[in-house]
């Protein structure tokens, strides 16, 4: 159960930004994992090149893997947005950033599979007849940590008001005096931070190359089946998918666990497209 929550805590790290985003410009930003694998990489050459402390290449990870974020904001989507051009530009856009960050690693960096150094003991921790991986536990409590900050912020701060504000009309909050392009670049760099710590928690776990970004098709997935647009609806779905998975491999064939996963999209899309938390979808791309 702990593991399960672990890799969902983790899916759910991504799987906010895919809702943050789509709240807010109303399209799904297929580069959102590619900014995950790219905090991997901050986070692995800070350990394992510039021969930093673990936590300082974390904090390098998550502000590199935000201002990554902002970037492609700046640089490929505001000014299509500015346009008024359709929501399927944004996301052909995203697209070619995906393609064009997994390439630039390959060339820049090479294609190899990297390791992170072993900076957390590879050992369990028994409570119990119960055996907890301490990996397993350091990222439950980063995801939880960022969860309930990620929670306060949406609900009780100037900050979260204005989003959402935003997410319901940018239109009218702009006429209503808040800064959309400001609140927008900030939305995007929290996005990012959170893919980055997601990219080092799975480069810890497993290792980090540069397709690992394709991973958050399953957290896209769980965005959808949440309620794409619901942040809270991303966060359970994450989680659901990330316990199943586990008790699939553990339980069942592990060969599986993919199969239920993309099943689960078909089934949601086929039954109930506004996902778990009826977020209307039919007019965004």
């Amino acid at each position: 159960m702990v593991n399960g929550i672990s890799i969902g805590g983790i899916y759910a790290l991504m799987a906010t930004g895919y809702a943050l985003i789509y709240s807010l410009l109303g399209f799904s930003n297929w580069a959102h994992g590619d900014v995950a694998m790219l905090g991997a990489y901050i986070g692995f050459l800070c350990v394992a090149s510039a021969k930093l402390p673990f936590y300082l290449s974390c904090i390098a990870a998550i502000l590199g893997a935000g201002l990554i974020s902002i970037m492609n904001e700046r640089l490929a989507y505001r000014q299509i947005r500015k346009n008024k051009a359709p929501t399927m530009f944004l996301m052909i856009a995203a697209m070619g950033l995906s393609v064009t960050f997994q390439n630039m690693v390959i060339v820049f960096i090479g294609p190899k599979f990297r390791t992170f150094p072993p900076v957390i003991p590879v050992k369990a921790i028994a409570i119990g007849n119960i055996k907890l991986g301490v990996l397993d536990l350091i990222s439950l409590c980063i995801v939880l940590i960022a969860v309930i900050l990620l929670e306060f912020l949406i609900n009780k701060t100037k900050f979260g008001l204005a989003v959402r504000a935003a997410s319901t009309n940018l239109n009218t909050a702009s006429l209503m005096g808040i800064n959309i392009d400001y609140y927008i670049a900030l939305v995007f760099f929290l996005a990012g931070s959170l893919a980055g710590a997601a990219g080092v928690l799975l480069g810890l776990k497993y290792t980090v190359y540069p397709q690992m970004g394709n991973v958050s098709l399953k957290a896209f997935i769980a965005s959808v089946f949440g309620g794409l647009g619901s942040v809270r609806g991303a966060i359970i779905g994450a989680l659901i998918i990330g316990i199943m998975e586990v008790f699939i491999s553990g339980f069942v064939i592990s060969g599986l666990r993919d199969l239920f996963t993309f099943g689960l999209l078909i089934a949601i899309l086929l039954f109930k497209p506004t996902g778990l938390f009826g977020i209307e979808v039919q007019d965004k791309a």
